[in-house]
């Protein structure tokens, strides 16, 4: 098992920063693959980013690329998104996954933790 805890949160003006961090417990953290996606009131969870277990590889979508940096530290059993340039179509909650294989489909993760608002007003 590992448990993952999402912080970093909040209410933000569109053009802003976040940093949202996620602590995992548990199982050896850098065995796992991490991603970070995020749900709108009323729609499906999407993926936002990506990481594989050492940090030296990510991928993002196409909705964030440019804008949003995920990394992680494996001394600290955290990853990070950072989140630059906010719009507020960015308001959803945020949720931290880990996974085995490298991918994009939330239904491949294993772990999630319990979310994060992120509200991003214009």
């Amino acid at each position: 098992q590992v448990q993952l805890v999402e912080s970093g949160g909040g209410l933000v003006q569109a053009g802003g920063s976040l940093r949202l961090s996620c602590a995992a417990s548990g199982r050896t953290f850098s065995n796992y693959r991490m991603g970070w996606f995020r749900q709108a009131p009323g729609k499906e969870r999407e993926f936002a980013a990506h990481i594989n277990r050492s940090g030296s590889s990510t991928f993002y979508a196409d909705s964030v690329k440019g804008r949003f940096t995920i990394s992680r530290d494996n001394a600290k059993n955290t990853v990070y998104l950072q989140m630059n340039s906010l719009k507020p179509e960015g308001t959803a909650v945020y949720y931290c996954a880990a996974t085995v294989p490298m991918t994009t489909d939330p239904k491949n993760y294993d772990y999630w933790g319990q979310g994060t608002q992120v509200t991003v007003s214009s």
